[in-house]
């Protein structure tokens, strides 16, 4: 069983650093209060970068040591660790959900599926092999008697750096397929979302992890943020976050290697021939649900004209259904944002569009951090909104006359996630998906974060790399090819 009250002494959260719980010795801690009501809930560390430089000496000598370990034995742990984070999916739910403000059964939903992602990772793990290539009957002069044994191996220390929003899934999608491919972690929690965070880290500790396979440090982005990212013994980055701060990263950290998951603004495409009420349902929960908060979010809605006003019309209804409140009220679907500073953005691009001409459909209402589903329509291209993640509840409409316009809308947007295509005609949608520069394309459905095992990435400003768990494995693991020269081995016997 995991011991959740070895990370905090007095609310003061701990930073594991091999295998043990320790404080700073700076004595500096970062507060945490809950978006909901901004009661108090804990401290995290605030560590120097003195004891950055010491965290990474930790997990280097660990990699030695980890990366000799058997699959079955990393797979038997990682097993471990969901069986323990199932047992305690109730208590970790309740902290996620006051913590980030998700409402409770999205928050043990995400518990549950990060259990399954574990397991799954443990079992795909086992499966991923290295080959043997023969060059015998190859084009290539010179090649037939050279057999090539490529195998697969761990980087290194590999930095992760999870975001507020899926505290538990985003942390453990980093962890679970770094440690099966042989890599040691250092995991830098979002600091909104720290404590449910370091509760998962204490999963994987119970489990057996050996000492300092997974480390954490927390702390101030000013003092150590750039720090860990240039860090000389960074040998891989997966981040999480939004695209200012991933091209940040990416700049800083020159050549190391890295999967980073970035922001995001997702068009529903709405052809003429769209079943309008289904479509209407979809792209109400695929924009609003965990108020908007989420890189797949349907953040514009690209619709004909001819049918426009009908669709307008059934978003609004059905957006109208969901039930703004608590994180604990029963059945809520839109709860407060992450702090005041995100609900300010969104309400500046709320003003920007009604100061241009758009028009408010539904919302335009703010309680502090809670912001109310907001629709507009005629939004035209001058306007912010048309163009800028909100990363909040707040959903535009673009009106379009020919296909060619829409594909012209869609794909003059920085980023490149995913796009939702509606129609009857599935034939239409499958062409209309190779026009479209993103990294996945739905169809009759909301843009959504897939089947962990599909492939899940982003073009453009949306990300560099492929995540899911066969492919996150092989990403954090290199290729190594040994050449044996058949012919001189022969010789020589």
């Amino acid at each position: 069983m995991a011991n959740f009250n070895s990370i905090k002494n007095n609310n003061i959260y701990k930073n594991l650093i091999g295998g043990q719980w320790l404080s700073s010795s700076t004595g500096n801690t970062i507060e945490i209060s809950s978006p909901v009501d901004n009661s108090f809930l804990g401290k995290i560390q605030a560590v120097s970068q003195v004891e950055v430089d010491e965290i990474f000496s930790n997990s280097k000598k660990a990699f030695h040591t980890w990366r000799n370990t058997s699959l079955k034995e990393r797979a038997d742990i990682l097993l471990k660790s969901a069986e323990i984070l199932r047992e305690n999916a109730e208590t970790i739910a309740k902290l996620l959900a006051i913590e980030v403000s998700k409402d409770y059964q999205s928050s043990y939903n995400e518990v549950i599926r990060t259990v399954d992602f574990i397991k799954y990772t443990a079992e795909e793990g086992l499966r991923i092999t290295g080959e043997v290539l023969n060059g015998g009957g190859a084009f290539i002069p010179n090649s037939k008697n050279k057999l090539a044994l490529v195998t697969r191996e761990p980087f290194g220390v590999v930095l992760s750096i999870a975001p507020f929003n899926y505290p538990i899934n985003l942390s453990a999608s980093k962890i679970a397929p770094a440690l099966m491919g042989g890599n040691v972690v250092l995991f830098k929690p979002p600091t909104q979302g720290s404590l449910c965070s370091l509760h998962l880290v204490e999963v994987f500790r119970s489990a057996g992890l050996p000492d300092g396979v997974l480390n954490t440090v927390t702390g101030k982005g000013s003092e150590i943020g750039d720090y860990l990212v240039e860090h000389k013994d960074v040998d891989f980055i997966n981040f999480t976050g939004s695209s200012p701060i991933g091209k940040r990263i990416a700049k800083k950290a020159g050549m190391v290697p890295m999967i980073m998951e970035l922001g995001g603004k997702d068009a529903g495409i709405v052809l003429p021939d769209a079943d309008l009420e289904k479509t209407a349902k979809s792209i109400a929960t695929g924009a609003f649900a965990y108020s908007g908060q989420r890189c797949t979010a349907i953040k514009r809605v690209i619709v004909f004209n001819e049918v426009a006003d009908k669709l307008v019309e059934l978003v609004k209804i059905e957006s109208e259904k969901l039930k703004v409140g608590n994180p604990f009220d029963e059945g809520v679907n839109v709860t407060p944002l992450i702090d005041n500073k995100s609900a300010d953005f969104v309400q500046s691009l709320i003003d920007d569009a009604i100061e241009k001409g758009a028009k408010l459909i539904l919302g335009n209402k703010r309680k502090a951090n809670l912001i109310y589903p907001t629709i507009f329509d005629h939004v035209t291209e001058d306007m912010k909104v048309a163009w800028e993640e909100p990363f909040g509840p707040l959903l535009p409409f673009i009106r379009v006359n020919t296909i060619e316009e829409a594909i012209d809308m869609a794909n003059r947007s920085e980023y490149g996630l995913q796009s939702a295509i509606f129609t009857r005609d599935v034939e239409k949608a499958l062409a209309l998906a190779t026009k479209l520069e993103v990294g996945t394309v739905h169809i009759n459905n909301k843009t959504q974060r897939g089947p962990d095992h599909f492939p899940f990435l982003g073009v453009k400003s949306s990300g560099i790399g492929v995540q899911g768990i066969k492919y996150s494995i092989e990403a954090m693991t290199k290729l190594k090819s040994v050449v044996v020269d058949l012919n001189k081995s022969i010789s020589e016997l």
